[in-house]
């Protein structure tokens, strides 16, 4: 299926956000292998079409969508509204791809650009699809963060101060969200993703994008089971509410 005309035809979907990324690809992955219907965002129609034609006979519904603003995030927003309504979950992998350089040797404008694609995006995002999320069922929003939020990552200050940045947000959200019956929570990586292009230089912690989407599934499918805004993901240890630094260097990331 392609496009979301089909939402409304279909048991309520987990629409994943940055779908056609690296860990995006994983998280559609692993929630299609579980047999749950997915609606898959991104901006790049390309890669998009390319998810479809990797799962032709699965449950899934691409819809090409940017929210680099309020505004973007309204309009995705109103569209799965008009053709569905209430979603049964969402998992967001979202940030842009920074370059390794020192926090002092970079002018304030490479900071603020970290923040306008690793930060606000969710922000925007958050703000307009949880209410949109179903309200009989303890529904998930479930945020995927980069590594560096508790240390600093040596030559990704910039993505240090976003990842923390980020986990305070999730923690707001978590109690704002709270009332309504909708758990927010951030699944923190602890270690660059490993893929197909960086394979030679991963670390042998370095996670791969299919683990983390099992690990935001068994999120979503956590219920009213109490748990905390923050999880760690691990590869090494099971999952707990703190992070340590970094493990290697990356000359990007991909959330």
């Amino acid at each position: 299926m392609s496009g979301i005309i089909e939402i409304g035809t279909i048991a309520p979907a987990i629409l994943v956000l940055g779908a056609g990324g690296d860990i995006g690809r994983g998280v559609v992955q692993a929630l299609l292998d579980a047999g749950r219907p997915v609606l898959a965002v991104d901006a790049d129609a390309a890669v998009l079409e390319a998810l479809r034609q990797q799962h032709p006979h699965a449950s899934l519904t691409t819809l090409v969508a940017a929210i680099a603003s309020d505004a973007d995030a309204a309009r995705l927003a109103a569209s799965v509204r008009a053709h569905g309504g209430e979603i049964a979950g969402v998992v967001a992998s979202i940030a842009g791809r920074h370059d390794c350089a020192r926090l002092l040797d970079q002018p304030a404008d490479a900071l603020r650009r970290t923040l306008d694609e690793d930060l606000m995006p969710q922000l925007f995002a958050a703000r307009h699809l949880l209410p949109l999320l179903r309200k009989d069922t303890a529904s998930g929003y479930v945020l995927i963060g980069g590594p560096g939020g508790d240390y600093p990552w040596a030559g990704y200050g910039h993505c240090s101060i976003a990842a923390a940045a980020l986990r305070m947000m999730v923690r707001v959200l978590h109690d704002e969200a709270a009332g309504e019956g909708v758990r927010v929570q951030l699944l923190a990586l602890d270690a660059p993703v490993q893929t197909d292009a960086n394979a030679m230089q991963a670390g042998s912690a370095w996670p791969k994008a299919i683990a983390i989407g099992h690990r935001a599934l068994a999120l979503l499918d956590a219920g009213r089971t109490p748990a905390p805004p923050v999880v760690a993901f691990r590869t090494d240890t099971a999952a707990t509410t703190t992070s340590t630094s970094p493990r290697g260097r990356a000359p990007a990331r991909d959330l």
